[in-house]
């Protein structure tokens, strides 16, 4: 237990060493991709730019004592993966989000948890809009 002042005290429970478990985050921000989402026919034919930031959970622990990349979640192929399922037409950003999900989680069974963000930068809503942003967790 740590103690500032006998005021704010902080019990921390240590499993790391019992189960040998390492939970790691990865993130990969900002890439950029020119896809044809949207619901209106214009951005089907002209499409628009989309960014997208994904945070993954992942158990980390034999990489980190191996060193070796084939112990590791490969964020190139997440990378990758991403890429395709982007540039697969989807109405709604949502669906694309969804996807994205689905995909990682069938390649990685070492994934506990996602966070994925896709922007579509400057969409055409009529006015000076930087950018509109859809966020999935699972």
């Amino acid at each position: 237990m740590i103690c500032e002042n006998g005021r704010h005290c902080i019990k921390l429970l240590l499993l790391f060493p019992i189960f040998n478990y390492r939970m790691g985050v990865i993130e990969i921000e900002g890439m950029k991709f020119y896809a044809y989402h949207g619901h209106f026919e214009a951005e089907k034919v002209v499409g628009n730019w989309f960014e997208v930031n994904i945070r993954i959970e992942t158990d980390s622990g034999k990489a980190a004592e191996s060193d070796k990349l084939e112990d590791a979640l490969n964020y190139q192929t997440v990378y990758e993966r991403i890429k395709m399922t982007m540039q697969q037409k989807s109405a709604l950003l949502e669906n694309v989000a969804k996807r994205i999900l689905d995909e990682l989680y069938d390649q990685f069974p070492s994934i506990q948890k996602i966070r994925v963000k896709i922007s579509k930068l400057n969409p055409p809503m009529g006015g000076e809009i930087e950018k509109v942003s859809v966020t999935l967790e699972r």
